[in-house]
């Protein structure tokens, strides 16, 4: 489960279940349940039978689908909770200090690569935005020049044009940008 900042609120993004129910079980508040403590709190915790244990709030989930004991672990960053990982028994289970451990190392790991592959994503994505406005610029200065009207008038047509035409205005961007290499070459 990883959690959501804006809303302090965990989400299930990965699972082993095929089951419809826990696939698409409510969201945890943050501080609430055993998921939203030990998010809350950075610390692990295991549950001998979550389908009597008060805390844990989706028992008839963990009865329909053989849910017996529970570790939960932190994924965390440098400190900073990212979300949590669980991982279930179908039978009673007191999970010793060497499994919590082993638990805990794999919950780091992945929290790390789970952060990372946020960030290659944010860099992707800053890194597009940029060339697009590289493209629109450019386009806007053919347009500007060649129909000799202001860069703001340039601007506005290329996003009227965009909307006429569904497309995105990177996409009308690389259509003057063409016409342009390809006027300039004959």
């Amino acid at each position: 489960m990883l959690l959501k900042k804006k809303k302090k609120e965990l989400v299930v993004r990965a699972t082993q279940s095929i089951s419809e129910a826990y696939n698409k079980k409510p969201n945890i508040k943050l501080g609430q349940g055993i998921a939203g403590v030990v998010a809350s709190e950075n610390k692990a915790v295991y549950i001998d039978d979550v389908r009597t244990d008060s805390r844990y709030l989706n028992r008839d989930i963990a009865k329909a689908e053989n849910l017996v004991s529970l570790a939960c672990v932190p994924l965390s960053v440098k400190s900073r909770v990212i979300g949590v990982l669980n991982c279930y028994t179908s039978k009673k289970h007191k999970f010793s200090k060497q499994e919590i451990d082993v638990l805990t190392a794999l919950a780091n790991q992945a929290a790390v690569a789970i952060e990372n592959a946020e960030l290659d994503l944010r860099a992707r994505s800053a890194e597009e935005a940029l060339t697009t406005r590289k493209l629109i610029e450019r386009a806007k200065d053919i347009l500007s020049q060649e129909a000799n009207i202001s860069s703001s008038e340039a601007f506005r047509l290329i996003q009227k044009q965009s909307m006429d035409t569904r497309k995105t205005m990177r996409e009308i961007a690389d259509a003057i940008i063409l016409a342009k290499d390809i006027k300039g070459k004959t």
